[in-house]
């Protein structure tokens, strides 16, 4: 028996009088409400409506069982409602994981912009750089730099970013300029420690050669903003991607190097566990960093200075 179905199907009797305009409301038939409420006072072993040729009447339990029926059906109405306004309505917490450097520069001046637009959202916000499983602990939605995996995830993406190799002009007038790949086996490498393989860099010509250093690195960190600084103090050679580096090549506090080559870029990706009932919250914010940096991207260094 559908409990659901049979407690609606004696309410409705109750409220209209009759098996047959409540069939009439509930698009069914007499008999199949008959049926139903019959079950019901099987599956409880009590008598709730007293029937005769004339008029039907509740019995005491009956009239008990009727009012306890009538709060939860509203009960159930109001939790329907309320699931369908935050499918429609962006309301609500909204748990966001972003690396620390793009979230700080990028991602909380679009998220102040958002919110003056959805007041209803509440950010529960996690700036890291380690790798964060988003349906095992608890997230709506990730920002995240590279190619997405995982086959549970779906994601949207939101533009690009280049690494940028560079190193400081004081670095550059101690070991001079490289002009191949190559030639960064005599400088001082600076490795960003949560990539794949932080030892190898890749580069491609314009002619379409690739080039493979593996290169000794006397300086790491796991965080690009401290690579960036270290950098722009003289330690080293980095390769950084543009988001990061962007203000110091743009000021010279670091210069780009290498301009003939270039390195693989990867995408900016707006990740979330499944496209099925998505929320009006996650689906509304993605929409709007979509527009957002499809309009502009801060990061990007195609005009910015390089080295010559």
């Amino acid at each position: 028996m559908d409990r659901f179905r049979a407690v609606q199907a004696f309410a409705r009797v109750v409220e209209f009088g009759s098996f047959a305009r409540a069939a009439e409301r509930l698009g069914t038939s007499t008999s199949a409400v008959s049926r139903l409420v019959a079950d019901l006072e099987a599956h409880l072993d009590a008598r709730l409506i007293h029937r005769t040729t004339r008029r039907l009447s509740l019995t005491e339990v009956g009239q008990s069982f009727y009012e306890r029926s009538v709060q939860l059906l509203a009960d159930l109405d109001e939790a329907e409602s309320s699931v369908r306004a935050v499918a429609v309505v962006p309301r609500g917490v909204l748990r966001l994981t972003c690396g620390v450097s793009f979230g700080e520069r990028f991602l909380a001046p679009a998220i102040s912009e958002f919110s003056a637009r959805h007041r209803d959202i509440v950010w529960d916000l996690d700036l890291s750089d380690r790798a964060i499983d988003l349906v095992e602990e608890g997230f709506d939605l990730a920002i995240r730099i590279g190619t997405v995996v995982h086959q549970g995830l779906v994601s949207r993406r939101l533009g690009w970013t280049t690494p940028v190799c560079c190193a400081s002009p004081a670095h550059l007038a101690r070991h001079g300029t490289p002009r191949t790949p190559a030639d960064l086996a005599s400088h001082e490498v600076l490795s960003y420690t949560l990539v794949p393989l932080p030892q190898v860099w890749r580069f491609e010509s314009a002619q379409g050669e690739r080039h493979e250093l593996r290169v000794t690195t006397r300086h790491r960190a796991n965080n690009g903003r401290m690579l960036a600084s270290l950098a722009s103090a003289g330690l080293g050679v980095a390769i950084e991607p543009d988001f990061i580096v962007a203000p110091e090549v743009r000021s010279g506090a670091l210069v780009r190097l290498l301009p003939d080559y270039t390195l693989p870029r990867s995408p900016i990706s707006a990740v979330y566990p499944s496209r099925r009932h998505l929320s009006a919250k996650v689906r509304t914010f993605v929409e709007f960093l979509a527009q957002r940096f499809e309009r502009e991207q801060p990061w990007r260094l195609d005009e910015a200075k390089r080295s010559t």
